[in-house]
């Protein structure tokens, strides 16, 4: 038994040397509280903007288009904040060990889907509610959270899933029914 410890704590330390800090330059909190980046490149300002028009094509007659482009933005931005925070180690799994093993103070999905929920609660949407959607519940090694965004009043399977956790704080975002790596139930919302 005292040999596996010291098996499973070497190859904890062989890991932790081995993974790759996740750091993003010139992101930070504003007084409200609302990520900002100093510097909006013209990429992160496509992606930005090609996720705002995916959100308002959810219903273009519910969706207003300022409050698609700050979940857009807040969605993009906000994880690069939390990444530097939690002190983010690439690969996701290697950053779930670290967490488990309590070297990190948050980074699992779980966190993620709670802090994007948290971020968007304070925008007190108008035209969106907010989803928790899981998939493979109970599987301790695939089970995974995030948030999903509908238009108002829409069902869960309609919307789009931001998922800053699979890219290490890099969103990754598609519709539920487009996501392919996994099938997401509804969890809890709209919220």
């Amino acid at each position: 038994m005292f040999e596996m410890k010291r098996l499973v704590g070497l190859l904890l330390v062989i890991f932790a040397l081995s993974g790759c800090a996740v750091q993003f330059d010139n992101v930070a909190l504003a007084p409200d509280g609302s990520p900002r980046l100093q510097t909006l490149t013209p990429k992160m300002k496509q992606r930005i903007d090609e996720l705002a028009q995916a959100l308002i094509a959810l219903d273009p007659a519910i969706i207003d288009p300022r409050e698609a482009k700050s979940v857009a933005h807040d969605a993009f931005v906000y994880p690069m904040y939390l990444a530097n925070d939690w002190g983010l180690t690439w690969p996701p799994v290697l950053h779930n060990t670290l967490r488990n093993s309590k070297q990190r103070k948050a980074g699992l999905c779980v966190d993620w889907a709670r802090a994007m929920r948290a971020r968007m609660r304070t925008k007190n949407l108008q035209t969106f509610d907010l989803y928790w959607g899981v998939a493979y519940k109970g599987n301790a090694w695939r089970e995974h959270s995030t948030l999903i965004v509908t238009a108002k009043g829409k069902p869960f399977a309609t919307g789009i899933l931001l998922d800053p956790w699979r890219n290490s704080g890099d969103l990754y975002w598609s519709t539920i029914k487009d996501d392919l790596q996994y099938p997401w139930k509804y969890f809890e919302g709209p919220g």
